[in-house]
C-alpha cells in the first residue's frame, strides 16, 4: 500500500523552507548580501561535508553502481538526443535552445538528497550520493559543450576539467568514496563533527535553494512549458524505462527516478550567464519547475515506493 502520509510528510518541510528562503529574499530579510554568503557556505563546506559523512560511512558493496552509472550515462544522452530532436519544434535561437536543455536535464542536489534522506532513510542518502557522483561531471561537461556550441561560450576542455577537480561536490563524493574502499571510515572524531556540519547543510541549502528563484522571464510560456515538462515528466518516465532494462535494483530504481523529477538548480543559471545563455529564461524555467515540482514530485514518489 502506498504511504501517502509518509511522501507529504516528507515533502512538505522540504517545500517550506524553499517558500520561506523565497518569501525572506522577497522582503529583503535578514539582507541581499546574506544569500550569497550562505550559499558559498552551504556549498562549499555544508554540503560536502553531508556527502563525505554518508558514503564514508556506507555500505557501498551493497549497491549496484555499475547498473545506475549505466542508467545515468543512457538516461543522459537520450534526452540530449531528444532535445536536439525538438530544437526545430521549438523555433528559438541558440542561447534560448541552452537554457531550454539545462532545464530539462540540471536538478536539484540540496533537494535531491533532502528527498532521498526523508524518504529512503539513510541508505537511500547513500545512494543519492553514488547518483550525485556520477551525474555532476557528466551534467557538467554536457551543458558546458552545449553553451559553446550554441551560445558562444569561451571555455575550453581545460577550463571544464579545471571546473570539474575544483568542484566541491565532486570533491567530497570522491574523498567520501575513497575513505570507504580504503576502509579508514572517519577518523579521529571528525565523524561528530561532519555530522554537526552535515545537519545544517539541507536547512540552509533548501532556504537559499528559495532565495534564488527570480519572477522574472515568464514571458515565454511555451519555452517554459516544455522544459519543464521534458524534465518533471519525460525524464521521470525515461529514467523508469532504463532502469527496467538494466535492473539496478529497487532502492537504486527509486532513487534514480526521484531524482530525474527532481526541478532544476539555480547553478544553472549561474552557467549560463557566465557562458553566454540566456540567463533571464533559465531563471524562469528554474523557478517554474521547482512551483511544478510541489506536484509532480508527489506523483513520481507515488509511482516509485
Amino acid at each position: 500500500m502506498i504511504n501517502l502520509p509518509l511522501i507529504f510528510g516528507a515533502l512538505g518541510p522540504i517545500f517550506a523552507l524553499i517558500l520561506i528562503g523565497f518569501s525572506l529574499r522577497r522582503i529583503g530579510f535578514p539582507g541581499d548580501g546574506f544569500w550569497p554568503a550562505a550559499e558559498r557556505l552551504t556549498y562549499f563546506i555544508l554540503f560536502p561535508a553531508l556527502l563525505i559523512q554518508r558514503l564514508a560511512l556506507s555500505r557501498i558493496g551493497d549497491y549496484a553502481v555499475l547498473p545506475v552509472a549505466a542508467v545515468i550515462i543512457a538516461l543522459l544522452l537520450t534526452m540530449t538526443g531528444l532535445v536536439y530532436l525538438l530544437r526545430s519544434w521549438l523555433n528559438v535561437d541558440g542561447r534560448a535552445f541552452t537554457s531550454v536543455y539545462q532545464g530539462a536535464i540540471r536538478f536539484n542536489t540540496y533537494v535531491g538528497l533532502a528527498v532521498a534522506l526523508a524518504v529512503f532513510n539513510t541508505e537511500g542518502g547513500a545512494v543519492a550520493a553514488l547518483v550525485m557522483a556520477i551525474m555532476i561531471p557528466l551534467i557538467n561537461v554536457l551543458c558546458v559543450l552545449v553553451l559553446n556550441l550554441h551560445a558562444g561560450g569561451k571555455a575550453t576542455v581545460g577550463g571544464v576539467m579545471r571546473g570539474l577537480i575544483g568542484n566541491p561536490l565532486i570533491l567530497a563524493c570522491l574523498a567520501g568514496i575513497g575513505l570507504n574502499l580504503s576502509e579508514i571510515g572517519l577518523p579521529w572524531g571528525s565523524a561528530a563533527v561532519l555530522e554537526i556540519l552535515a545537519r545544517a547543510a539541507l536547512p540552509l541549502g533548501l532556504l537559499a535553494v528559495g532565495a534564488g528563484l527570480r519572477i522574472e522571464g515568464l514571458a515565454r510560456p511555451g519555452l517554459l512549458a516544455a522544459a519543464s515538462g521534458l524534465k518533471l515528466l519525460v525524464l521521470p518516465m525515461l529514467a523508469g524505462i532504463l532502469c527496467w532494462l538494466f535492473n539496478p535494483g529497487r532502492l537504486e530504481t527509486a532513487v534514480l527516478i526521484t531524482f530525474a523529477a527532481l526541478p532544476g538548480a539555480s547553478t544553472a543559471y549561474i552557467l549560463a550567464r557566465q557562458l553566454g545563455g540566456d540567463a533571464t529564461l533559465m531563471a524562469a524555467i528554474v523557478t517554474v519547475e521547482t512551483a511544478l515540482a510541489l506536484l509532480t514530485l508527489p506523483l513520481a514518489l507515488i509511482w516509485v515506493v
